[in-house]
């Protein structure tokens, strides 16, 4: 079964987070929910989440994938932590799937990993990318990148496409009613 991590720090966006969750769970991707710096994290609209674990608790071995989900102020403290960037560089080492959706396009910019990629981030940031494109979803080797909370179901579907197949992508657009 595939593993996704997804991080949760202090100020993520709710919808682009608890979307991705939802949709890759449905399925049938195991997601894991690592909360920064404790279990207990409030997203940006205050909604409480408890995650699955501690970030510190994370072995990256375990995970097929991560996804950052945006939000401020929680992508700035998601680019803070010393484990989810250096999760990050190894999961592109080893050519890992990395999902970035909303400003958290902005921390693998940062990390250095967007140099010769086509990404898209919110609408207003681009210039934080070295190669950004318009469109809602941009896929570009191992790295897949969404706008904000409006595309997070074409994102999440997008990322089933990728870690499962295209015919499950299908099922669950279905299910959806999307």
């Amino acid at each position: 079964m595939v593993k996704v991590l997804v991080p949760l720090a202090e100020g993520f966006e709710e919808m682009e987070a608890i979307t991705v969750i939802d949709v890759l769970r449905r399925a049938g991707v195991d997601v894991v929910t690592a909360g920064i710096p404790g279990s207990i994290v409030v997203g940006s609209r205050n909604v409480q989440i408890t995650g699955d674990k501690k970030i510190s608790d994370i072995d990256p071995e375990d995970f097929d994938a991560i996804v950052l989900p945006g939000g401020y102020p929680g992508y700035v403290n998601l680019g803070k932590s010393h484990k989810v960037v250096n999760i990050i560089t190894t999961f592109n080492e080893k050519n890992k799937i990395i999902g970035a959706i909303c400003a958290a396009p902005t921390i693998l910019a940062k990390v250095g990993i967007l140099e010769d990629k086509k990404a898209t981030v919110y609408p207003g940031m681009e210039k934080e990318l070295p190669y950004p494109r318009g469109d809602k979803v941009v896929v570009d080797g191992n790295i897949i990148t969404s706008q904000g909370p409006g595309t997070a179901i074409p994102f999440a579907l997008r990322l089933i496409e990728l870690l499962v197949d295209k015919s499950k992508a299908k099922a669950i657009k279905s299910e959806l009613v999307f």
